[in-house]
Formats: C-alpha cells, sequence, structure tokens
C-alpha cells in the first residue's frame, strides 16, 4: 500500500507541476520565435502564465529580447518537482544535484516539446495536408526555426520533405546526451 501511495503521489506531482511547467515553456518559445499572440492558443498559455509571470516581470527584467522571467519560473518549478519526487522517494537530497539536474530535466523537456511539435505537424501533414488550424499554425511558428536549417541541408525530395528525420535524429541524439552531462 506504501508503495502505490508513493507512486500515485509522484505522479500527481510529476502530472501538475508537469504540465504547468510545459506552459510556462511554451510562453517562453512563443515569445522567442515572435508567434501569433492573437492565436486562441496562444492566448490560453498567456492568460494561464499571466498571474505568475506579471509580478515576476517587476523584479526580473527581460535579457537581450529572452523573457528570463518565464525561464526562471520553469526552472524554479522544476527544482520544486524534483525536490518533492525526491523527497517522496527518499533519496538523500543535495542542493547542487537538485539544481544541476533541474537544468538537465528542463532542457530534455524542452527538447521532447519539439520532438512532440514536429511529430505532430508530420501526422497533420500526412492526414489532412494544406488545411488551416490555429494550433497547426502555431505548431509550425515554433517549430520553423528548427526545420529552416534541417531544409536547407536536406531539401524536398520529389515531393517529399524529409528534413523532419534529420530534426528527429539531431533531437534523440541531444535527449540521449543531456542525462550524461545533467546525471
Amino acid at each position: 500500500m506504501n508503495n502505490f501511495l508513493i507512486n500515485a503521489g509522484s505522479y500527481l506531482i510529476s502530472t501538475i507541476i508537469g504540465l504547468y511547467i510545459i506552459i510556462v515553456l511554451l510562453r517562453f518559445l512563443l515569445q522567442l520565435v515572435k508567434a501569433d499572440f492573437y492565436n486562441p492558443v496562444s492566448q490560453f498559455i498567456v492568460k494561464a502564465t499571466s498571474p505568475v509571470l506579471i509580478p515576476m516581470r517587476r523584479f526580473i527584467p527581460g535579457l537581450l529580447g529572452l523573457d528570463i522571467a518565464s525561464l526562471l519560473l520553469a526552472y524554479s518549478l522544476q527544482c520544486m518537482e524534483n525536490f518533492l519526487l525526491f523527497a517522496l522517494r527518499d533519496i538523500p537530497l543535495s542542493p547542487l544535484f537538485i539544481l544541476w539536474h533541474s537544468i538537465g530535466s528542463l532542457l530534455t523537456l524542452l527538447l521532447y516539446i519539439y520532438f512532440f511539435a514536429i511529430l505532430i505537424q508530420v501526422i497533420i501533414s500526412w492526414v489532412s495536408p494544406g488545411t488551416y488550424n490555429t494550433a497547426t499554425a502555431l505548431i509550425h511558428q515554433i517549430t520553423e526555426p528548427v526545420m529552416r536549417p534541417a531544409r536547407r541541408l536536406l531539401p524536398p525530395f520529389s515531393g517529399f520533405d524529409l528534413s523532419p528525420i534529420v530534426v528527429f535524429v539531431a533531437l534523440n541524439i541531444l535527449i540521449m546526451f543531456v542525462p550524461v552531462l545533467f546525471g
């Protein structure tokens, strides 16, 4: 019974905090790529993160066009999630390890966001190519800075865009490398 409670608690912590971290990272990415903020999905992300980010921005200014407040919020939430998960499982806590491990967790999550965004984009291009949807437009805006260099490297071949394969390979290599670097 005790193991069930630990697993259920870990699941709830990872799900609730993890989903909010994803929303905060998406807000950072939307600002980074200067996506359409009138898009309904963008509006949801802004409304979900503004209650926390607006007060933080009073003390944490942006730097070189980067929204440092959203990065700091995502990082502190990741640290809190890792702390709670380690404490729940009675893993000895080292503050430096949690801080270092949280950077790796955020980087991995960011890489997975790109991986699944590109995967969704590829599937949609197979299922219903050329249709417009607010969510797919946003996915395209987020993934385009990553896909553009891959398209230059591997242009369309007989009408097939194989550049997502190049990006998938690069993302998977990075996803395998991050845990090696950050433990």
